[in-house]
């Protein structure tokens, strides 16, 4: 659910401060400056780290915001943000590494390679494990860092004797147990500790000596210049991400890094200085096919998954990319010879989102001024263009039409990217969008309240405490709205 609260006051004024003491390497309060900040101040993220790659050079850095709220520290080229599990594109690179050794095929089972398997974990592949279709239980609840157990250990062995969610490459199911088994799979075929290898074969080789010294431990470990990390309340207020990755979940989160050196690796990384083989990027990137014939992933926007990468699959700007926390974002567009690597400290920032528009300053076809619609895929671009050009209820029929065609809308997706256009002033396209969203969802409070507050920002009353009523007899207890039905009811 989108919550745009204020912060407090003390919040806002180092935002300010920061806002003037902005670095980068271009001219302070150019046109793309002006969006950064416009995004952070619409988003509420309080620090954020750029790097832009055009043409395997580094054409642009920036430090925006605070990294350290508490103490009023401000993000700088020194900063070492968290990048959670974009540790995943790492572990994706090693598994390649070894098959390139021939010490692993990738559609062999993984019984192959390790003993001790569940019967019905020894027939999947680790090209399933790194693509999330292996259907495993995950050993994760979905709460920030907790495990299924207390301990490590125990949740190591409950996992081993859960059902299966799905039916092996039946379909996409975001999973941190196959990056466990992941892990053991690359510390028996490299003769090294996961960290270790990850350490030699590529930071080292690329010399990126802050990631090293993070030491694949956030946040357990006081790294110095690291950003702290947090998220938002459902009442709005800021509040600190604590938590420990147990050694066995390093191969799925863990590590920390600056934006330029994750640039720097991007560019390594297309260049073939990780690779010994020409094809071994290709194999890296290409999504995986699941049983039915079609490919799967996080939603409309990243629509597919590959070896530790997602991959967006769209007719015009293809692209890769790997995200930690909803937070931070590597994206490769491969045909336009560009990356952007945007790292921020707030976990719902999800710069994925309009890290296309900041493309769209190095491709012009992506500008909006050009009509590119921000993180929106083929599919919904069909469905923006029927509501444009035939109304609502045309789109809404395409809506479910696709819908039975398995090109299916996710509720936070249509959610979030409603909320992208209301950022660009396409009212009437985001409205759209919400109205769909919920007569596909009807069930979902969190639908009927982003639709309210839609019609509250044009200042349609009436709609917008319909709306907000809606989703309180969903979700009685649910503050936010609340304190939204009270507002609307005052104007």
């Amino acid at each position: 659910m989108k919550k745009y609260n204020l912060l407090n006051n003390a919040v806002k004024r180092l935002i300010l401060i920061s806002s003037i003491l902005l670095t980068t390497t271009h001219v302070h309060g150019d046109e793309l400056d002006d969006f950064i900040h416009k995004i952070m101040a619409h988003k509420k993220i309080p620090g954020l780290q750029l790097a832009i790659v055009k043409d395997n050079k580094i054409v642009r850095t920036g430090n925006y915001g605070i990294s350290n709220v508490q103490d009023g520290v401000l993000v700088s080229d020194k900063t070492i943000f968290p990048i959670n599990s974009m540790t995943k594109l790492f572990t994706g690179v090693a598994i390649m590494q070894l098959v390139e050794q021939d010490k692993l095929v990738l559609t062999a089972p993984i019984s192959t390679y390790l003993s001790d398997l569940p019967p019905k974990w020894r027939t999947l592949t680790t090209k399933q494990l790194l693509a999330h279709t292996s259907g495993l239980p995950d050993i994760m609840t979905g709460r920030g860092f907790e495990l299924i157990s207390l301990k490590a250990t125990d949740a190591w062995e409950q996992v081993k004797t859960l059902p299966f969610e799905s039916p092996s490459n039946s379909r996409y199911s975001y999973n941190q147990t196959g990056y466990v088994l992941l892990g053991m799979i690359i510390d028996k075929l490299s003769g090294q500790p996961f960290v270790d290898f990850i350490t030699e074969q590529q930071l080292q080789k690329i010399k990126m000596s802050k990631t090293i010294l993070s030491g694949f431990a956030y946040p357990q470990l006081s790294i110095p210049n690291q950003a702290r990390q947090y998220r938002y309340d459902n009442n709005g207020k800021l509040n600190n991400i604590n938590g420990k990755w147990p050694l066995f979940l390093r191969p799925a989160a863990g590590m920390s890094s600056t934006a330029t050196e994750l640039a720097q690796y991007a560019i390594a990384l297309q260049q073939g200085e990780l690779f010994e083989k020409p094809n071994s990027l290709a194999k890296l990137w290409s999504p995986q096919i699941l049983n039915n014939g079609k490919v799967g992933g996080f939603g409309n926007l990243q629509n597919g998954s590959a070896l530790g990468w997602q991959v967006i699959v769209r007719e015009k700007h293809p692209a890769v990319s790997a995200t930690g926390a909803n937070a931070s974002t590597l994206i490769i567009y491969p045909e336009d010879n560009l990356s952007i690597v945007v790292l921020g400290n707030l976990s719902g920032g999800e710069p994925i989102f309009f890290i296309d528009e900041i493309a769209g300053f190095y491709i012009p076809e992506m500008r909006r001024k050009n009509g590119w619609a921000a993180g929106i895929s083929v599919p919904l671009s069909r469905l923006i263009k029927a509501f444009e050009q035939e109304g609502f209820e045309k789109a809404l029929k395409l809506a479910v039409s696709m819908n039975k065609h398995d090109i299916t809308f996710n509720e936070t997706t249509l959610n979030n990217l409603g909320y992208v256009l209301l950022q660009k002033d396409k009212t009437n396209q985001a409205l759209a969008l919400f109205k769909i969203n919920v007569q596909l969802y009807p069930k979902s409070s969190n639908v009927f309240d982003s639709l309210g507050e839609a019609y509250l920002g044009m200042g349609n009353k009436k709609e917008a405490i319909r709306n907000y009523e809606k989703a309180l007899k969903l979700s009685p207890k649910n503050e936010y709205m609340m304190k939204q039905l009270i507002l609307a009811n005052k104007l």
